[in-house]
């Protein structure tokens, strides 16, 4: 009796030095915006994940604040203090580690909206796609409707609304949760048009047609089938939207309707130092929002790098 050997499955290190020749990491390594984008978000990434044991401060240690501390310049201005590299603000906290569990805030309300808005837009768009007819045209004026407001203002009238509906010491301990509705909901749109039209193509393609003559039920053929074709175009758009998510974040937190001041994202941080900005404390307000810019406009540039790699007519 013979036996049939069973081919042995390819290493760790196989699979890494594969992954390493692919065509997106050579596009990634021969292009030096990709390359400094991706290490500006790496640290950020890993200042944010580690700001507990990376901040030389615990912005959140009552105990540890002093009153006479506050209002330190950022070294080398004279009164500065070694200690506080970035300066103090008002309560004495530290603006350098301020800013780390700040952008890890951030960066945490960003993803979740990110996230929720795809698996929200996604299978609407596959199901809008596939079903076509009434349920196609239904939805899409939904999100016709949808897109005609900016998203800023849907945001906020879905977090006002929230608001007035749950009573306040409720809203304060689901701000985060909220908040990450309000900016996930607003964006789904995107992603529910562009699996949408995705699908109308992949619906009528023959390995569809054959899971259809078969008997594989519809929401198998969606996920199974149809889903793995068109996530492309969705990681694109969740790359890029994930900057407009953390600037919304912040532009709620600045106007006062997002996370409390307790919360130290960037949004409630610019908006601390905006009040004392014309007093000459500058660097409460310029350093948080410096912090922002460079994070977003980093995540934009990795999102149209992302895009050019996986446009064939590019290739």
């Amino acid at each position: 009796m013979s036996v049939t050997a069973t081919p042995a499955r390819p290493g760790l290190g196989a699979r890494l030095r594969a992954a390493y020749d692919s065509d997106l990491c050579y596009h990634f390594r021969h292009s030096p915006v990709a390359v400094l984008a991706g290490a500006i978000v790496a640290l950020m990434l890993f200042g944010a994940i580690f700001a507990p044991w990376v901040a030389p401060h615990d912005p959140f240690d009552l105990a540890s604040l002093n009153l006479m501390d506050s209002f330190h310049p950022p070294v080398p201005l004279a009164g500065s203090v070694w200690t506080f590299p970035l300066g103090t603000d008002d309560q004495g906290r530290d603006v350098f580690s301020a800013i780390l569990f700040g952008m890890r805030i951030s960066l945490e309300v960003g993803v979740a909206a990110v996230l929720f808005a795809m698996v929200v837009g996604v299978l609407i768009g596959l199901l809008a796609g596939y079903a076509g007819g009434v349920v196609d045209a239904a939805l899409m004026r939904i999100a016709d409707v949808q897109l005609t407001f900016p998203a800023i203002l849907v945001s906020l009238l879905v977090d006002g609304v929230v608001g007035a509906v749950l009573p306040t010491d409720l809203h304060r301990s689901l701000q985060i949760g909220i908040l990450i509705f309000a900016i996930g909901i607003s964006n789904w749109p995107q992603f529910a048009r562009t699996v949408r039209g995705s699908t109308l193509v992949e619906r009528n393609k023959e390995y569809v047609m054959a899971a259809r003559v078969i008997g594989v039920a519809r929401w198998r053929v969606m996920l199974s089938h149809i889903l793995p074709n068109v996530l492309g175009p969705v990681l694109i758009i969740a790359t890029l939207n994930l900057g407009f998510a953390i600037i919304s974040e912040a532009t709620l937190s600045f106007l006062g309707v997002g996370l409390p001041p307790t919360e130290p994202s960037l949004g409630t941080l610019i908006n601390t130092g905006n009040n004392f900005l014309f007093s000459g404390d500058w660097w409460m307000t310029v350093f948080p929002g410096a912090t922002l810019v460079l994070m977003v406009l980093a995540i934009n540039l990795l999102g149209d790098w992302l895009r050019d790699a996986l446009n064939p007519r590019l290739r």
